[in-house]
C-alpha cells in the first residue's frame, strides 16, 4: 500500500503569530490576497496595525489579536473562537524571542529562560493543540512551525534559544508522521539569519543574512508544497547539519573557530 500524502491546497484562512515582527510581516503580506482571511497576532500593536493595513490593501480580510501569548488558556480559547468563526486552513507559529549568555559568559537568567520557553515552544504547542480539533475534523489543514538552524546543534552563546527551536523541530516531525493520514500537513521551517531586530541583537558572527521578503517567498513556496522541512540558506544549512553529525568535540571546536564563543 502506498503511503498517504497530504494534497497541497490553497489556504483561505491563515493564522500567523509574530505578525508585528519582520518575518511575520513578510509572511502575512506574502499570503494577503482577495478571498483570504488573515488572523494576525503580535505584541506590538502599532506595528501589527501597519501589517494589517498593508494586507487589507492587497485585498485580504484581517482579524487582529494583541494579548500575552504566554497565557496559554487565553491563547487556546482565542484559537478555538477564531476557528469556530473562521475555520483555519493554516496555522503559522512564528512568534519568538532570544536571549544569550552575555558578553562575559555569565549565563542566561532563569526568569528569561522560562519566558523564552513559554514564548518559543509552549505557546506554539498550545496553539497547535487548540487548532488540531477543527483541522482533524475537517480532514485538512497545515501546521507550520518556525524553528531555526540552531535546532541542529546547540550554539554555546544561545543554549536556551537552541533548545526551544530543537523542541519545535522534534515536535513538528512527530506531528507530521501522526497527522498525515488524516489530511493535515506539518512543515518545520529552519531559517538561518533573517534581517530583524532579534537577528541584530543575537551574538556571534552572521553570514548570508536574508531579507524578510526573500525568506517569506522561500517559506511560502515550501509550505504550499507541504514540504516536511524548509531550510536556508543552503551553505549555512549544510554547515549546521554537519555540526549535528560530527563528533560533538569536533563541532564545538569548529564553532569556537567560527567565532561562537565568549
Amino acid at each position: 500500500m502506498k503511503p498517504h500524502t497530504v494534497k497541497p491546497h490553497t489556504a483561505q484562512t491563515i493564522l500567523i503569530t509574530g505578525a508585528s515582527g519582520s518575518i511575520g510581516n513578510a509572511l502575512a503580506k506574502a499570503y494577503a490576497a482577495p478571498g483570504t482571511t488573515l488572523i494576525l497576532h503580535g505584541r506590538n500593536e502599532s506595528k501589527l496595525e501597519q501589517t494589517a493595513q498593508a494586507c487589507r490593501a492587497q485585498g485580504a480580510q484581517v482579524v487582529k489579536g494583541v494579548f500575552d501569548i504566554t497565557d496559554t488558556n487565553a491563547l487556546q480559547n482565542w484559537v478555538r473562537e477564531i476557528d469556530a468563526l473562521h475555520p483555519l486552513d493554516m496555522l503559522i507559529a512564528n512568534q519568538g524571542m532570544n536571549i544569550n549568555i552575555g558578553p562575559e559568559g555569565k549565563g542566561e537568567s532563569w526568569e528569561q529562560t522560562n519566558l523564552l520557553i513559554d514564548v518559543n515552544l509552549r505557546a506554539s504547542m498550545a496553539m497547535v493543540h487548540a487548532a488540531l480539533a477543527g483541522m482533524r475534523k475537517r480532514g485538512r489543514g497545515q501546521v507550520v512551525l518556525i524553528s531555526s538552524l540552531a535546532a541542529y546543534f546547540g550554539l554555546p552563546l544561545t543554549p536556551a534559544y537552541s533548545a526551544s527551536k530543537a523542541g519545535l523541530k522534534a515536535y513538528g516531525e512527530g506531528l507530521r508522521g501522526w497527522l498525515a493520514p488524516e489530511g493535515v500537513g506539518v512543515t518545520v521551517i529552519m531559517p538561518g539569519y533573517v534581517k530583524s531586530d532579534m537577528c541584530d541583537a543575537m551574538p556571534g558572527p552572521k553570514t548570508l543574512v536574508w531579507s524578510p521578503e526573500k525568506a517569506a517567498k522561500v517559506m511560502k513556496q515550501g509550505i504550499d508544497k507541504n514540504k516536511a522541512r524548509i531550510t536556508f540558506p543552503f551553505f549555512v544549512s549544510f554547515e549546521t547539519w554537519l555540526l549535528a553529525v560530527l563528533p560533538a568535540s569536533w563541532s564545538l571546536k569548529i564553532l569556537k573557530i567560527a567565532g561562537y564563543h565568549v
